[in-house]
């Protein structure tokens, strides 16, 4: 499932002391398909069917947003090439004709792009949105039972420097997002492995160190946030890349190096250890 290239390369932006890489986008770039799109649509086939306790969790709240969300990406879905959609169900550019019916909504969306998709809702007596259904096939390194109904300072809790104030902005940001104007961000990662299907509990992660390894891969998410017109409710998405850093540009190596030497001892250290970030780096300027 890697790519030959890199699709996003948000650690080529720089540190930033605002919500790092957020800005407005189309609607027509919602979804984003690419050159791994059939063999992680399959994955996401298999997961749903064999892993649904960990990929899948709902509120009774999340019903309502659940069907908007998926009647929205099924009228997106209808306008794109290569997908035929039909009253109750759709087939996929990869030729797989996948249910519109039948389960629920978030489960049928699993299967529908390589998007993972969250929903969360502001309650009337909270400061907070909190994660109220998902469907998250691909996680790094984190474990959906762990977030689910929390809110989002309670869900980022383990991050480093996501203290108050980030929360508060994120919160402002939540706040004010409008049905015509979703927004776009990336993150990125350097992994020894390219599954994709990565869950792991905060404690397990607490201990954890990885081996230093002399194979890494450049993880990317492509996330965006939308607020639904009728039901209010913010869908959050990840779209995941994985590329060999083999397959970097030069120069895009040279970002990924200066990028991981910028990065905070204690960021270092959450992402996967102090000997794991530093074989990272020699692994890079071997090439």
């Amino acid at each position: 499932m890697d790519l030959t290239y890199a699709p996003f390369t948000p650690f080529m932006i720089g540190p930033t002391k605002t919500l790092p890489g957020i800005s407005p986008m189309e609607m027509a770039d919602w979804l984003h398909r690419d050159e791994a799109y059939a063999e992680q649509m399959a994955y996401r086939d298999k997961l749903v069917k064999t892993h649904r306790d960990v990929v899948f969790a709902e509120t009774p709240e999340v019903a309502g947003p659940a069907g908007e969300l998926l009647n929205l990406v099924k009228t997106t879905l209808a306008e794109t090439p290569d997908h035929e959609v039909t009253k109750d169900t759709m087939t996929r550019p990869d030729g797989v004709a996948v249910p519109l019916v039948g389960d629920h909504p978030l489960a049928l969306l699993a299967r529908m792009t390589q998007e993972d998709f969250c929903i969360l809702w502001r309650p009337e007596d909270s400061d907070e949105h909190s994660l109220i259904g998902a469907i998250l096939c691909f996680p790094s390194r984190w474990l959906l039972s762990e977030k689910f109904g929390r809110p989002m300072i309670g869900i980022h809790e383990p991050v480093p420097n996501y203290d108050d104030g980030i929360a508060k902005r994120v919160q402002r940001l939540f706040d004010a997002l409008r049905p015509d104007q979703p927004l776009v961000r990336a993150n990125w990662l350097v992994h020894t492995s390219p599954e994709l299907h990565q869950p792991l509990t905060e404690e397990a992660k607490a201990k954890w160190e990885k081996a230093p390894s002399d194979k890494f891969w450049l993880r990317t998410e492509r996330q965006s946030l939308m607020r639904l017109p009728h039901s209010g409710a913010v869908v959050f998405t990840i779209k995941t890349c994985l590329t060999p850093i083999e397959a970097l540009t030069r120069d895009q190596q040279t970002g990924l190096i200066d990028a991981l030497r910028g990065t905070g001892e204690d960021m270092q250290v959450y992402h996967g250890g102090l000997s794991h970030h530093h074989a990272a780096i020699e692994a890079l300027r071997a090439l």
